[in-house]
């Protein structure tokens, strides 16, 4: 009651505790006049369409939850037992507040998640439902006198602030998306960013379930999932685990719980290149999925480590033909070999309707669908860059090696 700035953390325990928890988190935001971020790789826990949603933290996350995380005085972490990837920098900003400055309560079921990932004196745990915890805080709040609640003394105004940090967001997502540095286009490739906007928009209201694999380019598709149905799950992603090739088994267990849902996995050409078997089973077992592949050529996750902190020296990170970096392996004539359908794009305006395609194939025809992406080698930000340092050898036969500084350009020299 006596904070001035509060902010919503929306977990996986959200989704998971009901439909109805979603929407008590919602009249509760709504009642406060709070923004609601949700945490990472949960995208799908609070509406995005909610003019009080500010979209994801971690890696890749939105500008506009961390602005708002960042000026709280009080986070009510519903839910979550608060990762420590949706608490770390990113986009060179620190933007988890001071203990200080903050004091945090927060709702999980598992007690031994409370406090383990942010700790104070100051902050509540709770073990229970989210839903339940969410319904009781807002009853207790609604049973005051307004004149007592601190924040709604200002509260169009921190309205009015989330719905610019959400304008200057999408400003920003739009000039990643649209206005990168030409040096790195290639013809007959396509931008990842271009290409993730454009899966975005055809997937927009088809009600459709998502599930990424790890990887440079799926991970940064964090920037452009959005799901607009309350209290629907619809996201899946390998979370802490990082395990590879998570997508495409983890969609086809989507289908069959889910047949009447459009289905899709996204996964970079190293990660499909450890699953694409399993279409055998999608065709042998009936089982449609739409399966999308960034073929880049290239780990890219491990590649932007080499590229920014061990000099450009590429090892074991190459998906090419050896000595020509365009000669990469065709997932679309191997899913025709499978007898599946397959659709290759190779230009940013061909995404949008091959994904629209490959839904209908999946919907309408019972029939699994590659849609391979080829895409630039351009790579996104490291996941962990607070947590690397530029190697320094001990022994004399590696000094040449040592690193001075990161490299400049940020990208692959083999681009």
């Amino acid at each position: 009651s006596t904070a001035k700035r509060p902010c919503i953390l929306a977990g996986g325990g959200v989704l998971m505790s009901g439909v109805e928890a979603v929407r008590t988190v919602k009249e509760l935001a709504h009642f406060l006049g709070c923004p609601v971020a949700t945490t990472y790789l949960h995208n799908d826990s609070y509406p995005c369409d909610d003019a009080l949603a500010v979209g994801p933290l971690g890696y890749q996350g939105y500008e506009s939850a961390m602005k708002c995380i960042h000026e709280s005085d009080v986070i009510i972490a519903v839910g979550t037992r608060m990762n420590p990837f949706g608490t770390l920098p990113q986009y060179d900003f620190a933007y988890w507040p001071k203990a200080d400055a903050c004091k945090i309560i927060q709702i999980d079921v598992d007690h031994r998640r409370l406090g383990l990932t942010i700790s104070g004196e100051d902050n509540v745990y709770i073990q229970g439902d989210a839903g339940l915890c969410a319904e009781q805080i807002l009853s207790g709040l609604q049973s005051m006198n307004a004149s007592k609640i601190a924040c709604l003394a200002n509260k169009q105004q921190r309205m009015d602030t989330v719905a610019n940090y959400k304008q200057q967001w999408e400003s920003t997502l739009d000039d990643w998306t649209f206005h990168g540095d030409v040096q790195y286009d290639r013809e007959g490739k396509i931008r990842p960013r271009q290409a993730l906007r454009a899966l975005e928009q055809a997937l927009k209201g088809k009600n459709a379930v998502v599930s990424t694999d790890i990887g440079n380019i799926c991970s940064v598709s964090n920037s452009y999932l959005r799901f607009a149905n309350e209290g629907v799950p619809s996201f899946l992603a390998a979370m802490t685990f990082g395990n590879c090739q998570y997508a495409v088994g983890s969609v086809m267990g989507a289908k069959v719980a889910a047949p009447n849902r459009p289905c899709v996995s996204y996964a970079g050409d190293g990660a499909f290149g450890m699953s694409f078997n399993e279409l055998l089973t999608c065709a042998r077992e009936n089982i449609p999925i739409t399966s999308v592949v960034f073929n880049n050529g290239q780990w890219g996750a491990e590649k932007k480590n080499q590229v920014l902190w061990f000099g450009d020296r590429y090892i074991g990170v190459g998906l090419n033909e050896k000595g020509d970096a365009n000669k990469v392996a065709s997932f679309t004539d191997i899913g025709r070999a499978m007898n599946l359908e397959a659709i290759q794009c190779r230009h940013e305006d061909e995404v949008f309707d091959a994904m629209n395609v490959a839904i209908d194939n999946q919907m309408n025809k019972n029939k699994t669908t590659i849609v391979e992406i080829m895409c630039t080698k351009e790579l996104g930000a490291p996941f962990r860059r607070d947590a690397m340092k530029l190697p320094q050898r001990q022994l004399a036969k590696y000094q040449q090696t040592n690193q001075t500084q990161e490299s400049q350009t940020g990208q692959p020299t083999d681009i």
